[in-house]
């Protein structure tokens, strides 16, 4: 998460050079980008941030311009046109994705300002009201909202009950028929699998507050809402449906994770009445909080080992190469190889 921190910020500059297709190839100039150094929180200004990325950015003076500009290296575009070919590959299951958001909220609706944010995290096209939205009208609708310049995107298919299964539905599957199941077939209705930082010592009033929450009963992240009860009990079953939305909204992202800032934008869609940091770190066995730089990240513990994703998919895979050249850094770079000039 340290490295990836600046990895946001490659992605928002690589964003802004390709936004300029008049350009060919694209670029952007310093003087526009320094002048967006404070939002791209590029502390110690543009230059120096695109210096650091050699294998990414390359720096070059116009002399007809008179100023200098900066552009993607072939391997950065190759990167970038790989991840555009995987995205456009995987629209059905896009689609998919949008249509279980979608269920999932007590209206079968969404700002689409709040899809908007978390675009990227699905895996949706940058044109996605083009390609995906208008182009399923049997699926979605795009409607004004309540206040001027808003739009809200609805759900208009027609689904049965039972038509979406949950990915820890599946996981308790998997897990009842493995030869080696030592798992309560029954106590496994209504679990989450939890797995640990290695070190983590667990007490027993942990565990034990651990395996009574494993138990209770609650509606599935596809279920429509019912729990009107304030008591303690209807309390907890609101929070493990909490949970469970949570679960299967991260087991939708192309990374298995997102800003808590953005997932925040959906609590009340999803009928969540509870802090969304406080519910990660009350269940540290599900989600990893990252809270490096400025931005809060939540992890789908589960779907990660070594830093990686353990089962990943086409589009994790690309954008995974352009994070290994932040991880580079400016290694392997010979001074005569070097793609970047010397501008002052």
């Amino acid at each position: 998460m340290d490295k990836y921190k600046n990895f946001v910020k490659v992605i928002a500059i690589q964003d802004l050079i390709l936004s300029n297709p008049n350009k060919t190839p694209p670029c952007i100039s310093l003087d526009f980008l320094s002048k967006l150094s404070q939002k791209l929180h590029l502390n110690r200004g543009a230059p120096s941030f695109l210096r650091k990325y050699p294998h990414i950015f390359h720096i070059f003076y116009d002399p007809t311009k008179s100023q200098a500009f900066c552009r993607l290296t072939g391997n950065a575009l190759e990167i970038s046109r790989k991840e555009e070919e995987a995205v456009n590959a995987s629209l059905p299951l896009v689609v998919d994705r949008l249509v279980r958001l979608l269920f999932m909220s007590t209206s079968k609706s969404l700002p689409l300002r709040a899809v908007f944010k978390v675009w990227r995290e699905l895996g949706l096209p940058d044109d996605f009201e083009d390609s995906v939205i208008v182009k399923n009208p049997n699926l979605f609708r795009l409607c004004d909202g309540n206040e001027p310049s808003t739009h809200v995107l609805k759900l208009v298919g027609e689904f049965p009950d039972n038509h979406f299964t949950a990915a820890v539905e599946n996981w308790r599957v998997t897990e009842c028929c493995r030869e080696d199941c030592s798992v309560d077939r029954m106590g496994i209705r209504y679990s989450f699998k939890h797995v640990y930082p290695p070190g983590m010592r667990l007490s027993k009033s942990f565990r034990a507050k651990v395996k009574e929450w494993q138990s209770l009963p609650y509606l599935g992240p596809y279920e429509d809402l019912t729990e009107k009860k304030k008591t303690k009990a209807g309390l907890k079953r609101l929070e493990k449906r909490a949970v469970a939305i949570v679960h299967e909204f991260l087991s939708l992202t192309v990374e298995k994770m997102v800003e808590v800032e953005k997932i925040s934008h959906f609590r009340n869609c999803f009928g969540i009445d509870m802090n969304m940091r406080d519910l990660f770190l009350d269940h540290p066995g599900m989600f990893y909080l990252s809270i490096k730089g400025k931005r809060h990240t939540v992890f789908l513990r589960e779907a990660y080992e070594r830093g990686r994703l353990i089962d990943p998919n086409p589009v994790y895979d690309v954008r995974r190469k352009l994070l290994d050249l932040v991880f580079l850094g400016r290694h392997d770079m010979l001074e005569s190889g070097s793609e970047n000039e010397n501008v002052g």
